[in-house]
């Protein structure tokens, strides 16, 4: 049976390992060069607990595509 200091580590391991991937997913959405990207990526893997944060925080580079809105109004509406 697990005891409570294993269960314990096992999410903040689990929550380390998300935050990673969420930080990984959103430099994945940025435009950086190859050296920028590699010095974010080890930024994330090599300072668990900030680096993820840092990342999307600062939001480096600029985005792939601008974000266009989901709704389009009709002609014939109110502004």
């Amino acid at each position: 049976m697990l005891s409570a200091p294993d269960v314990l580590r096992f999410l903040l391991a689990a929550c380390l390992v998300g935050m990673a991937l969420l930080a990984f997913l959103f430099l994945r959405r940025r435009e950086l060069t190859m050296k920028e990207s590699l010095a974010w990526g080890l930024l994330i893997v090599l300072v668990p607990l900030l680096g993820p944060f840092l990342v999307i925080v600062l939001r480096p580079g600029t985005p792939l595509r601008a974000s266009q809105p989901r709704i389009k109004p009709r002609s014939g509406s109110i502004p």
